[in-house]
């Protein structure tokens, strides 16, 4: 595959080569542009923001530990700006092709890195999700792709955003690969046994396009085979649409927070839907937060009682395939909300949630996602792999 698909960020390309005889020995892989890489500029998708910045002296965690096992960083990737997007429209650097979906975005904000792996120009990449940034690309670009448990990986040396939601995520473009990545990053290995309950989250399946719903219907059939017995529930009694809002104001106000003292004393630049978002964090209410904040709780709450250990929720990723480049705001805002209806579970409740590839409506590809409870990352990772095995059975 060509490179020439505008992943990586412009300028020289990085390469650091892994350490030999590492578990990863023999995988590439390139890195979100938030996350160090020693003596390279962290560029967070804004111009502006390394302009006074020292150069990292040390890579993050993320990059240490996958060279150290083994794989070898082939560069740094596109990001939405301050990872505030959802989508993968970049306006100072472009917007990074989906060779899954030509002519449609990649989604965001780790678009380039999971451009990047859809080409195959790398094995795996390190993304970061705070409102959906690793689980809305993987659906879009037909990958496989985790977002951990809330406070699993280490998160030193990497940009935050809001850090009661962010997050360091991962794709591959298939399950042994992704499993190999995954065991590394999580520290311990991919296990043999399976959950044994599944939900299927019917609210969810509601919300997304019917095409959607339709498409995912074989996965889900062979979810049940893979795992056993299976019920629907609701996920979100409260609606989906606010628990939506409840992330939608709590993570402006963080990122606010993060990058305050920078807007007061650098007065950068953004794109408008950035701007916003920045804008609209520093005008909420006590009284809104707080509301937000129980909103939070509740989630919470019920997502533990959905997820005991040995039951798995599945939803579907995104309510529709990616949408067209380069529309309007006034087409681009809807959408960016109804994405955050089926992602608000993992910024509020911060369960790990792994997209699994394998359908498609009209060509273009949609996920479906399994949800489990706090700490079963690993598990996670392995009824993907069932699910491979079962798709090729």
């Amino acid at each position: 595959m060509t490179e020439d698909i505008g992943a990586f960020v412009p300028g020289p390309r990085v390469r650091i080569e892994g350490q030999p005889g590492g578990p990863l020995s023999g995988l590439t892989f390139a890195a979100k542009d938030l996350f160090d890489v020693a003596g390279v500029p962290t560029g967070g998708g804004n111009h502006d923001w390394p302009t006074g910045r020292p150069v990292p002296t040390r890579h993050s965690w993320a990059v240490q530990t996958l060279l150290d096992a083994g794989a070898t960083l082939i560069g740094k990737t596109i990001t939405d700006e301050v990872s505030l997007g959802i989508l993968g429209e970049n306006a100072f650097d472009g917007t990074p092709v989906n060779v899954r979906a030509p002519g449609r975005v990649p989604g965001g904000s780790s678009s380039g890195s999971a451009a990047a792996v859809a080409a195959g120009i790398c094995d795996t990449a390190l993304g970061t999700d705070t409102g959906g940034s690793v689980r809305v690309p993987s659906s879009f670009c037909g990958l496989y792709g985790i977002r951990p448990t809330h406070g699993r990986i280490d998160t030193t040396g990497m940009l935050p955003q809001a850090p009661t939601s962010d997050t360091t995520g991962w794709f591959a473009r298939d399950a042994a690969t992704f499993a190999r990545v995954s065991s590394v990053m999580l520290g311990e290995a991919i296990p043999t046994a399976l959950p044994n309950k599944l939900i299927v989250a019917v609210d969810a399946f509601g919300f997304a396009d019917p095409d959607v719903a339709e498409a995912l219907k074989p996965m889900v059939e062979r979810l049940t085979m893979v795992i056993g017995g299976v019920r629907e529930e609701i996920m979100a009694p409260q609606g989906l649409s606010v628990w939506a809002r409840a992330q939608r104001t709590l993570q402006p106000v963080e990122a606010y927070n993060t990058f305050k003292d920078w807007l007061d004393t650098g007065n950068p630049r953004f794109a408008f839907s950035v701007a916003k978002a920045l804008v609209m964090g520093s005008l909420t209410p006590p009284a809104e937060q707080s509301w937000a904040a129980l909103m939070r709780q509740e989630a919470r709450g019920r997502m533990r009682y959905l997820l005991p250990a040995g039951t798995i929720l599945c939803l579907p990723t995104t309510p529709f395939p990616a949408p067209l480049r380069g529309q309007p705001l006034s087409v681009l805002d809807p959408l960016r909300d109804r994405i955050t209806c089926l992602c608000a579970q993992g910024g509020l409740a911060g369960h790990p949630q792994v997209n699994l590839p394998g359908a498609a409506v009209g060509g273009l590809p949609v996920g479906l996602s399994i949800i489990g409870a706090r700490g079963s990352d690993a598990t996670l990772v392995a009824v993907a792999q069932a699910m491979e095995r079962a798709a090729g059975a």
